[in-house]
């Protein structure tokens, strides 16, 4: 069923080996004789840039360069005799093999307080240093406050990693691109206007932003500055009237950038936020930033300069999450394009792996080059999760050159992937069977499918938040005293990042749902050196036609679940009747674009039960 003879190039990711555990020691020494220079007793190494994403440019990966670690969250502390790694449970698999563990001891952040951890092991009268550009004001409480119990002082300096940093890669140059309102659904002076009426009701003479994705959305411009996000790495003055400034980076201060934005925004230089703030602060004004995402070092030059502080959440994040018929009508589009190509993977991958052979990295090549057949996919949204037998228990599982494994015929495999197409952004998660499967497979999987179609068939009253809607799919693994480590689903953008807030599904979302928000649904199971079962859909919240005053959620993702891996007996009538009518909507809507073969294969797997 495959259209190539053998497997494609990858374009949009790679298979290096980023982390290099013999590296840890130098790069340790060399920090910790700075130290010694500056005086101070340690530094903390966040995962964060100045913006404070989860995604980073390579010449902000600090801590993958101190530590090796490359996971998606994480904070180091180096002093001359501790190196402590904190991380949480999704990598407590990836950070050991990454890092020397002689060198560095790990902690895992559900059970550990970093700040509790540093107080109980430093000596009173410890000052340690940290980069005001890479902590929130939220974050940086939360260690402050032990430390401070135990007499350990936190001092802001110049960062020392940059200091020994030798070949630290360039800045990101990428494009500025400036959408249409036809793709947007809304144009950014309307946007601004409404984000005006906010600011009036709060009192603010103006917001600051921090976030790339939040600049993104307000002034409808995407970049190439973040690998798999579509982002504009940049901040934003709104004053309460005239025009607001973005401050970029100096090669995208081209008279076309500044053409096209005419009317809408002024363009300035990244370099020149810093007195921006200050002189705002210098009028006195009521200034408003978000204290969970913006860093240390905004709130103190307002401070300092005599701003009026409202801290209250980015103003971006609701309006953003909350997707309007243009953005919905494009993001349907996008899942409808990727269950194409999910289709033909899919077929291409039945056919192919019961006869072994395939590794981790052939199965990301051939599911990238089917993307790449529709010509609007831009990139991967993400790099792609290739998990094969006890590579699928990784969560967070990156496949490289040195990690990368053969499928044996029989082994679980899960993959979980994503694309960036002009419409909008994907993601999506399959466990598929390469062979007989054991009933603990059937049982696990079907635990994990009963929880995904609980959060699907869910309808609940308006204030509903993610934290109250988790335990829906939790309930059939704690029945048997199982869970995963992870939340079950987060929020994604319209062609922006595939990870977005502030709304989820997982005890730490507590923003109430509202009509428009597109979240992914992805409840799972990971044996530790057996195998990872996931299953992943992306959903859109919207309001009941059954029960007014309610809100339910619309499944967007169009790609078959293996029924294969399902224990038939194990799901009740109604969740049956469910997972029928999705596959039978995945065959009308995706079968017409597909050739025979794949059609007859898609005709196939989405059969009744």
């Amino acid at each position: 069923m495959s259209t190539y003879a053998a497997i494609p190039d990858a374009k949009f990711q790679s298979f290096e080996e980023r982390s290099d555990p013999t590296q840890v020691a130098p790069r340790l020494a060399a920090l910790r004789a700075r130290l010694g220079e500056m005086e101070i007793d340690g530094f903390l190494v966040p995962r964060t840039d100045v913006h404070q994403g989860e995604y980073v440019p390579d010449c902000d990966a600090r801590l993958a360069y101190v530590t090796g670690f490359t996971g998606s969250a994480g904070l180091a502390l180096v002093t001359a005799d501790i190196a402590a790694l904190f991380i949480d449970s999704r990598y407590t698999l990836q950070a050991p093999a990454q890092t020397d563990t002689s060198l560095v001891s790990l902690h895992d952040t559900t059970t550990v307080n970093p700040g509790e951890w540093i107080a109980e092991n430093l000596p009173a009268g410890s000052r340690i240093g940290f980069d005001p550009w890479l902590h929130t004001p939220g974050r940086l409480a939360s260690i402050r406050e032990p430390l401070e119990k135990a007499d350990i002082a936190l001092v802001p300096v110049s960062n020392p990693v940059d200091a020994i940093w030798t070949d630290r890669p360039t800045a990101p140059h990428g494009p500025l691109e400036v959408l249409g309102n036809n793709r947007t659904g809304k144009s950014a002076s309307d946007k601004l206007a409404d984000l005006r009426t906010t600011m009036a009701r709060e009192g603010a003479d103006a917001v600051v932003l921090t976030l790339p994705e939040s600049l993104c959305w307000l002034f409808n411009v995407r970049g190439r500055d973040i690998p798999h996000n579509p982002f504009v790495l940049g901040f934003a003055v709104i004053p309460a009237q005239g025009n607001p400034t973005l401050f970029l980076a100096d090669n995208k201060l081209t008279e076309e950038n500044r053409t096209a934005l005419a009317g809408t925004a002024e363009l300035a230089d990244k370099s020149d936020f810093e007195s921006a703030l200050a002189a705002l602060a210098g009028e006195r004004k009521a200034i408003w930033f978000d204290p969970e995402t913006a860093p240390v070092q905004v709130k103190t030059i307002l401070s300092q300069g005599g701003a009026r502080l409202i801290e209250k959440r980015d103003p971006i994040l609701v309006p953003k999450a909350k997707k309007n018929e243009a953005e919905l009508a494009g993001m349907r589009e996008a899942q409808k394009l990727d269950g194409i190509a999910l289709a033909k993977f899919l077929a291409w991958f039945d056919e192919a792996a019961p006869r072994g052979g395939l590794t981790e990295i052939d199965i990301v090549k051939m599911l990238e080059a089917f993307r790449r057949e529709e010509p609007t996919a831009v990139d991967v949204s993400f790099e792609t999760i290739s998990g094969s037998g006890p590579n699928g228990a990784i969560v967070h599982y990156r496949v490289s050159e040195k990690s990368n494994r053969s499928l044996a015929p029989g082994e679980l495999m899960l993959v979980d992937s994503g694309a960036q197409y002009l419409a909008g952004t994907t993601d999506i998660t399959r466990t598929m069977a390469t062979g007989p499967v054991s009933e603990q497979q059937k049982d696990h999987f079907t635990r994990v499918l009963k929880g995904m179609i609980a959060i699907s068939r869910a309808r609940f009253p308006k204030g509903t938040t993610g934290a109250q809607l988790d335990i829906l799919a939790r309930q059939f693994l704690w029945q048997v005293g199982l869970t995963y480590n992870h939340g079950t689903g987060h929020g994604v953008g319209a062609f922006l990042s595939v990870h977005e807030g502030p709304a989820g599904i997982s005890p730490r979302y507590t923003v109430p749902f509202e009509p428009g928000m597109v979240l992914s649904n992805e409840p799972g199971f990971y044996l530790e050196g057996q195998y990872g079962i996931r299953i992943e859909n992306l959903i859109v919240v919207r309001e009941s036609e059954i029960a007014p005053g309610y809100l339910e959620f619309e499944t967007l993702t169009l790609t078959p679940i293996d029924r294969r891996l399902i224990a038939v007996d194990m799901l009740e009538p109604a969740e049956r009747d469910w997972l029928d009518a999705y596959h039978a909507r995945v065959a009308r809507e995706i079968g017409p674009h597909l050739d025979a073969p794949t059609r007859a294969w898609l005709e196939q797997v989405t059969a009744p039960l």
